[in-house]
């Protein structure tokens, strides 16, 4: 059976668009499921989806993630709905909160009641995608005139995963959405969490069975010794970040599942001595409860044991450049 790999492109940074062209067309051709595109607050996501759309055929398109606050529920249905159509019917909506510090401090918005935006927003959005006269009374987004989209969507329905963190959230997502993007979840419990969420699932009357639960961590092959270096530093260094930066959500997950005291540790250093000093502060083995970097075959070997687990969908990255190469080790990571 073959395994849904998706690869995630990060363009906040340096971008060299031919080059993630290539990797996104060889991707397309070597089985893989999807392609996903982060915003934070540098580049958006839906122009670099937009692209690959048109360079790809069959491969869906995902943002991985968008944030609930810095678009109205209308805003996001044109968007994906702009989407959908360009590729044929291949967008998955993710959607998160974010944090505070972005929502509150880029964006310039209050950060609450996030539990009752995103309920709200995911309503909103179905009723868009149906392509009915909206007449919505919420909480927060009160529609009081019909308006429908100009254009008929696609699809009536467009996938809609939730990156989410705390229970009750989680359990929204299990309630509301099609797949859920989780994070911060060591190897060892994710069995338990993804039974946890599936059944939520079936307690809401859903099908457990066609609910995608993405991989916590990533997955990274690396076939040289100077590329699993280089790999595991960019995990470290993403991991303090998010230990040190990103606000107590993340602290308040890593906490749940035994990592406080490492966390806080990580954090402290960083606010005394910088990122370096963060970096150094995590714990020699801490990467590895969170994803994995190694050769093809022991990727896959992880990749069989998030299976096991209960995942459907696996993030994975490939430290390789030749085109041809890249296709090779992606055809067997999907199997």
């Amino acid at each position: 059976m073959a395994r849904r790999i998706a690869m995630s492109f990060d363009w906040q940074g340096t971008l060299d668009r031919d080059a993630v062209f290539e990797r996104a067309r060889t991707a397309d051709g070597s089985g893989v499921d999807s392609l996903w595109v982060a915003e934070a607050w540098g580049r958006d996501a839906f122009s670099l989806l937009t692209q690959l759309a048109e360079r790809t055929e069959r491969v869906k398109l995902g943002t991985g993630i968008v944030n609930i606050y810095s678009r109205t529920p209308a805003a996001l249905a044109q968007h994906f709905a702009t989407l959908d159509e360009l590729s044929n019917g291949r967008a998955i909506i993710g959607l998160g909160n974010s944090g505070p510090r972005v929502i509150e401090h880029f964006h310039g918005v209050p950060f609450q009641p996030a539990f009752r935006r995103m309920r709200e927003t995911v309503e909103l959005l179905r009723a868009f995608f149906r392509h009915e006269r909206v007449f919505y009374e919420g909480e927060l987004f009160k529609l009081e005139r019909g308006f429908t989209l100009r254009f008929e969507p696609v699809r009536k329905e467009v996938p809609i995963y939730l990156a989410t963190l705390n229970p009750r959230s989680v359990r929204m997502t299990a309630e509301i959405a099609d797949g859920w993007l989780p994070t911060m979840i060591p190897i060892a419990h994710l069995e338990r969490e993804v039974a946890q969420v599936r059944d939520w699932v079936r307690s809401a009357g859903r099908d457990a069975d066609a609910f995608t639960v993405r991989a916590p961590g990533g997955v990274t092959v690396a076939n040289a010794p100077q590329k699993v270096e280089a790999a595991r530093q960019r995990a470290a260094g993403t991991l303090a970040f998010y230990c040190a930066r990103m606000g107590d959500f993340y602290l308040r997950q890593l906490t749940r599942h035994g990592f406080g005291d490492a966390a806080a540790t990580v954090k402290e250093a960083w606010n005394q001595g910088g990122a370096a000093a963060g970096v150094a502060a995590l714990p020699p083995d801490m990467l590895d409860h969170f994803g994995f970097v190694g050769g093809t075959e022991a990727c896959i070997e992880r990749l069989e044991r998030q299976q096991a687990a209960g995942v459907t969908l696996h993030g994975v990255g490939v430290m390789e450049d030749d085109p041809r190469e890249l296709g090779r080790i992606l055809e067997k990571l999907v199997g």
